[in-house]
């Protein structure tokens, strides 16, 4: 059985005790600075323009958060590859692959995280990211498997890192970009 509903009782609207004109109430607000307070609390809130830098420490420590798994992005990659064409690299190829690749990119990881809102920054790794995708797409369709597993691995690293910090209106326009350029050309992107 349906419930009825309770009916709310509304109050009749009561004619306040003074009349005041619009014109005269605008010239109290005007008088006791009501308005200015207002905005005057508002006013850094809205604006961007007075953020202070982070200090070194968080900078290193948002610069960290990337690099860790950046580099486990990278060994797997490198092992992927390595097994792709029946290799088996040792922990000492790894290690050595690893010590010359990883402060290129802690390096390259913060000061791209340190200036990722500027506008130059974002237009840069677009940039970077149009040229390392479609190139590593190429490698892995053309390239002998030398080169495959010499310059793969970190493509493919710098290519989701670039993906990743890109806006998402960038990043989903250097995909769309990446994918026609592979679909134009005839690539597989898919083994």
């Amino acid at each position: 059985m349906a419930k009825k509903r309770q009916t709310t009782q509304t109050t009749p609207v009561q004619k306040p005790l003074v009349e005041i004109s619009e014109d005269e109430q605008w010239r109290l607000i005007e008088q006791t600075g009501v308005l200015r307070k207002v905005a005057e609390t508002r006013k850094p809130k809205e604006t961007t323009d007075n953020v202070e830098p982070l200090p070194l420490a968080d900078e290193i420590f948002n610069a960290v958060v990337f690099i860790m798994p950046l580099t486990f992005f990278l060994i797997m990659m490198d092992i992927l590859i390595h097994r792709q064409y029946a290799r088996h690299p040792t922990a000492g190829d790894i290690a050595g692959r690893l010590f010359t690749n990883l402060p290129i990119l802690s390096i390259f990881v913060f000061y791209t995280t340190r200036h990722k809102a500027s506008a130059r920054m974002q237009l840069a790794l677009f940039i970077l990211s149009l040229g390392v995708g479609p190139r590593m797409i190429w490698l892995i369709n053309r390239g002998s498997w030398l080169v495959n597993m010499r310059q793969c691995p970190q493509f493919a690293t710098i290519w989701l890192y670039t993906v990743v910090q890109l806006n998402l209106n960038w990043a989903v326009l250097s995909l769309v970009v990446t994918g026609a350029w592979a679909w134009y050309t005839g690539m597989k992107v898919a083994l």
